[in-house]
């Protein structure tokens, strides 16, 4: 197996397994109903997700699960989890079940996600933030579908939606365990040690990296699971009648090409000028799309592409540095605790957005409560940049 056909072969598993993050929100108006949710419960049904993958991912890395464990059989049962986890949606268990079972298919990804970028690595030592922006890439896409799923089949019931999104899992399960494979620079193993995360936070350049994620993160997965409420809004107050849904796969997946962009930038102008310019503009969207929140609607949709054009596509390239900039035997237990602090910083931006909408009266402005994570985003990657050791990143790039 070459690289190349490892790349597409895992990026093809990871987008089958990340259909499961979104399959409740594309379909949450009928859940609501199905298990008579209030708006707190269902608004849980999306964040109990983000809770699970934050604390799974925190687990693996006190653990460093992806630095002790075989790589694809740890992920081929992580994914194989997810699959029986986002199923469990069409059996009525009520709002806690429903609560429960999405919080462990959270747990469930934080096995599949993190792990995916250190198997990429081990195939990749040229070319690696192209390689790791193809893996985002291939999560936003997974993230996407099931809007697209509901968009383009308007009689498409639920529970379709919700199997087909398992099915995915399923599949992708069978990618991992039967195969994929370690690449040829293959990280060494390690030992379970309390004093891995100490070192993780010690590490001065890495910890920089991981603050610029953090502002990343804080803007990213509100926007991603807001965004079909918020255009709804916008259809019915102001600019008319669109297909919501689909225009909510096209932002969403509108950051897969943004990915492979940024790894393609990464390369040539360094990780830190790339994230600090992605950042730059998604937050500037996150301030503007307000402004056309009354229409014209050819005016929102643009801005609303622009954003999540590039709302993402610099995740990569922040692992790719924790990748560059770690020891060699910490680096799954370093992307694992990148991923799960940040996944667990979403939490807080995906609870308050419905709150400063009803603050506001209106969803307008509601989004400029996203800005704050690219500023604070831009000022790590800035003194990330000025930093000797970054260096070390894309081929001395920075």
């Amino acid at each position: 197996m070459g690289k190349w056909q490892a790349l597409t072969l895992t990026g093809v598993a990871v987008l089958l397994s990340l259909m499961t993050w979104f399959s409740a929100t594309a379909v949450l108006p009928e859940l609501t109903s199905v298990h008579d949710l209030t708006a707190g419960q269902a608004a849980w049904l999306t964040n109990a997700v983000q809770l699970g993958f934050a604390v799974g991912a925190l687990f693996a890395s006190s653990l460093a699960v992806a630095d002790v464990l075989p790589l694809t059989r740890y992920m081929a049962a992580a994914a194989a989890l997810a699959c029986v986890a986002n199923a469990l949606l069409l059996v009525d268990m009520g709002a806690t079940g429903a609560i429960a079972a999405r919080f462990l298919t959270g747990v469930a990804l934080a096995g599949v996600y993190p792990p995916a970028m250190k198997l990429i690595a081990t195939w990749f030592k040229t070319g690696r933030g192209i390689a790791m922006g193809a893996m985002v890439g291939a999560l936003t896409l997974g993230s996407a579908m099931p809007h697209l799923v509901r968009g383009t089949g308007g009689m498409v019931a639920w529970e379709a939606v919700v199997l087909i999104c398992s099915l995915g899992s399923a599949v992708a399960a069978l990618l991992f365990g039967l195969v994929l494979r370690e690449g040829p620079h293959a990280f060494a193993r390690t030992r379970v040690s309390v004093r891995q995360v100490g070192q993780i936070l010690r590490n001065g350049p890495v910890m920089l990296a991981n603050l610029g994620y953090f502002g990343h993160m804080w803007e990213l997965y509100a926007m991603w699971g807001w965004f079909l409420a918020y255009a709804g809004h916008a259809s019915t107050e102001g600019i008319g009648a669109i297909n919501v849904s689909l225009l909510t796969f096209a932002v969403i997946a509108a950051g897969a090409p943004g990915c492979l962009l940024g790894g393609w930038l990464a390369e040539r102008i360094g990780r830190c000028r790339t994230t600090i310019l992605m950042m730059g503009v998604s937050g500037v969207s996150a301030l503007f799309i307000g402004v056309f929140f009354g229409g014209p609607t050819w005016a929102f949709a643009t801005i609303a592409l622009i954003w999540g054009f590039t709302v993402v596509a610099d995740s990569a390239q922040f692992s790719a540095a924790v990748s560059e900039l770690s020891e060699p035997h910490l680096v799954g237990s370093s992307l694992t605790f990148q991923m799960g602090v940040g996944f667990a910083i979403t939490i807080l931006t995906i609870w308050l957005t419905p709150l400063m909408a009803a603050w506001l009266g209106s969803w307008q402005w509601t989004f400029v409560l996203l800005a704050p994570g690219p500023l604070i985003g831009v000022i790590s990657m800035y003194l990330l940049y000025r930093h000797p050791k970054s260096a070390l990143m894309a081929d001395g790039q920075r």
